[in-house]
């Protein structure tokens, strides 16, 4: 059983439940009554944040963290921003991860050129290297850098290690940045929901399977957007740790902002094991603690699961999909079909013989490739096999102590024994660099995400593959069947659960810690693909955009804005990179962008550009004063909800540095995607009257600069129409800083250090 709660809830002594509008009864269980606003303290998440908040007001937070986390993705746009804005030296730890791209998926050296860029920055800064395949990125924080009480940033959107006791949280890069040159990061305290854990799983379910339940019930409606997830309940010790783990990374997929979990000896003999004992802390809510909702999950009653594409949220027990298949399987396809451009999804033909077939299983990453993950792979597999035909499969361990210890106690020999692959610590399948399927396969995978093209297919060029997301128990019960969608819940397994010994001297012979000990005379080694940031305009008194492409979809994930995969290889070269925005779902959008940004580039040699002219004729006629010469013409994109998924700053960057100067959008999907356009100078605007303008319109802003400094609450607008007409239509741009808004005017985050 899963349960919403309407409103806010009390937890008292960690185990009672009692909704908002009951409260009176709360001093008869436990001899005390705290007000809501008292309660509201009692939180886990309230007393970190508070340990690490600067600015002394609890409603208006400043936090500076314990430790940062970049990979091979996202570090070196994050270093060369901070070194733009006079960053001499790492102020913190700071993990630099080579996860990602640790293949040569486009040729030449530019993958390795950044790696070397990297361990040339923990030299010259005093930075943490860890090298290729070594440790995917979350792995290796939760067993080096995660404690009970810390703060964790990671340009990385599934920074999560709550289940050790630590608030971490997935941001863009620019948020680092932030922290490397002694800033602050700012933010409204969030609210608190308690995800309230009963019971244990049966056997056979897996982490995945619980996660996907969560998700499926929260993702729709919001319930967790933006919030803190707060583990608790007496389901918590029922649960070992990396079980633990594997929901808690995926709680990105909730859109919540981070996550925490009550801690028991069960952490204790964690951090014991890893060799860090003073990293342990019993973490525990008040006696009585208020949160905002509440999630009631009993974990007896979940079952194997499985989120068909595109999104984590779209789930369905296996049993419930077996029961329907044709069904689901075709509506899901057409759902599909409907947010693709240029391919098509065909999940029909994977129904036949009386079962649902799939062509490919993967058991990967942060989420997937945790030590009891694949030990309860090779107690299905041990003495089975995948078959010779369709189906494949591959397991990646997520750290090469974990691959050690597999190794040692037999479990990697079962599963090559099998007929599956051993793979390295790698992040690739989780966004489309690794282990593609062919065109028309269907792939069932435990690793984070399903989103369109995530698993590396492109559909601009007629290949279309598609995932959906599965517990790595289940995928190896599919596997012996070969390929036949089986729950591991069918399967009569002996899970043996062999205990783990983490041998740390793996990380000490190779991992470079340069933590403290800055070389500033070490010379950064720069690929020749390594570019610096394009120089950014300030934002003018009034703006004048167009709206080179408009997205209807429900979601606008960051993977369409800006797709994964290889061409992520070309992240550290701005301009390469931004040839790549939006390819997959509107190609045109990269032509009409330069288009716009050609005639800015005509404004400010001094012409007012023959193409506007007439945009401003009609403003004039239509009583709205305007500035040619003054004001900056920018594009735009309007989506209904952009920004699911990745916290890659490039989703933003990657427009603005093509001349976007604003997003459009009904609401964001997430706040980190938010951030990134306002560290990028865009301005985030929210309009609710989307009709108001059309692809191909111009939007006058007047005003705008005025407003944003002054933070003008709501201001106007004004479409204008190819036949002349000027439409007026509201815009705001919700809650800034006041940093947030000088940032935006100065045009982008490296202006606003250089400028204050």
């Amino acid at each position: 059983m899963l349960k919403l709660y309407d409103g806010g809830v009390y937890l008292v002594n960690g185990t009672e439940i009692v909704p908002e509008s009951e409260s009176a009864k709360i001093p008869s269980l436990c001899g005390k009554q705290a007000g809501k606003a008292q309660a509201q303290t009692g939180t886990m998440a309230y007393g970190i944040l508070q340990a690490h908040n600067q600015s002394g007001d609890m409603d208006d937070l400043r936090m500076k963290f314990d430790s940062l986390t970049s990979h091979d993705i996202t570090y070196v746009g994050i270093i060369q921003t901070a070194r733009a804005s006079g960053m001499k030296e790492f102020p913190m730890p700071y993990v630099l991860t080579n996860c990602h791209n640790s293949l040569c998926a486009v040729g030449g050296t530019i993958n390795e050129d950044d790696h070397m860029f990297a361990l040339s920055a923990a030299h010259k800064y005093g930075g943490i290297y860890v090298p290729t395949n070594m440790a995917v990125i979350h792995s290796y924080n939760r067993e080096m850098m995660s404690g009970c009480g810390r703060m964790i940033l990671g340009s990385d959107s599934h920074t999560r290690y709550g289940a050790l006791g630590t608030l971490a949280v997935g941001e863009g890069g620019g948020e680092l940045a932030k922290q490397l040159v002694g800033r602050t990061y700012d933010v409204r305290r969030p609210g608190v929901v308690a995800i309230y854990l009963d019971g244990a799983p049966q056997p056979g379910v897996g982490p995945q399977d619980v996660a996907l339940t969560i998700i499926g019930a929260v993702y729709a409606n919001g319930y967790v957007k933006n919030k803190v997830m707060e583990f608790v309940g007496p389901g918590v010790r029922n649960l070992p740790i990396e079980y633990r783990n594997g929901i808690d990374v995926m709680t990105t997929e909730t859109t919540c902002w981070s996550s925490i979990w009550v801690t028991d000896e069960r952490t204790k003999d964690y951090f014991t094991v890893h060799g860090r004992p003073e990293a342990y802390k019993e973490m525990k809510p008040a006696d009585v603690a208020y949160y905002d909702g509440c999630v009631y999950v009993d974990l007896s009653t979940v079952e194997c699961t499985i989120a068909l594409p595109m999104h984590p949220s779209y789930t369905y027990t296996i049993k419930e999909l077996k029961a329907n298949a044709r069904d689901i399987l075709h509506a899901c396809q057409e759902q599909a079909n409907r947010q693709i451009t240029g391919a098509t999804l065909d999940l029909d033909s994977k129904v036949h013989d009386g079962a649902v077939w799939v062509d490919q299983g993967l058991v990967a990453g942060c989420s997937g490739g945790t030590f009891d993950n694949v030990c309860a792979v090779a107690d299905i597999l041990r003495g089975k096999s995948c078959g010779n035909g369709t189906f494949k499969m591959s397991v990646y361990p997520g750290s090469m102590p974990a691959y050690l210890e597999l190794m040692k106690n037999g479990a990697l020999a079962d599963i090559a024994s099998a007929g599956a692959i051993i793979r390295e610590c790698f992040c690739g399948p989780c966004f489309g660099a690794g282990d593609t399927p062919a065109n028309g396969e269907f792939s069932i995978r435990h690793t984070t995400r399903n989103f369109p093209n995530r698993e590396g297919s492109k559909p601009g060029e007629g290949q279309m593959a598609g995932v959906a997301l599965m517990d790595a128990r289940s995928i190896a019960a599919t596997a012996i069947n070969g390929g036949k969608l089986t729950a591991a819940t069918e399967l009569d397994i002996d899970y043996m659960t062999p205990e783990y010994h983490f041998d740390k001297s793996v990380y000490d012979k190779r991992v470079y810690n340069g933590y403290g000990k800055a070389e500033p005379d070490h010379a950064l080694k720069m690929g020749p693909n390594i570019k610096d940031w394009p120089e950014q305009p300030a934002l003018s008194e009034d703006l004048l955009l167009q709206v080179v492409s408009y997205i209807t979809d429900p979601v606008t994930t960051t993977d369409e804005l800006i797709p994964s995969g290889e061409t992520s290889s070309y992240r550290s070269n701005p301009l390469r990179l931004a040839e790549f925005t939006l390819s997959r779902k509107d190609p045109q959008y990269v032509g009409r962008a330069k288009a716009v940004h050609a005639l800015e580039l005509e404004r400010e040699a001094g012409k007012v550009p023959e193409a506007v002219q007439a945009v401003y004729a009609a403003l004039t006629a239509a009583g709205v004063a305007n500035d040619p010469a003054a004001t900056v013409i920018g594009s735009t994109i309007y989506a209904v909800k952009p920004g699911d998924g990745s916290a890659r700053e490039q989703a933003a960057s990657c427009q603005r540095v093509l001349g976007a100067a604003a997003n459009l959008a009904k609401e964001y999907a997430t706040k980190r995607y938010r951030s990134n356009c306002i560290n990028w100078g865009m301005a985030p605007f929210l309009v609710q009257d989307a009709d108001a303008f059309e692809l191909g319109d111009f939007v006058f802003v007047p005003g705008l600069r005025k407003a944003i400094l002054e933070g003008t609450p709501e201001f106007t607008a004004y479409a204008v129409k190819p036949d002349g007409s000027v439409k007026p239509f509201p815009v705001s741009l919700g809650q800034l800083t006041p940093d947030e808004r000088q940032i935006i005017a100065d045009g982008c985050l490296i202006n606003y250090y250089r400028n204050h």
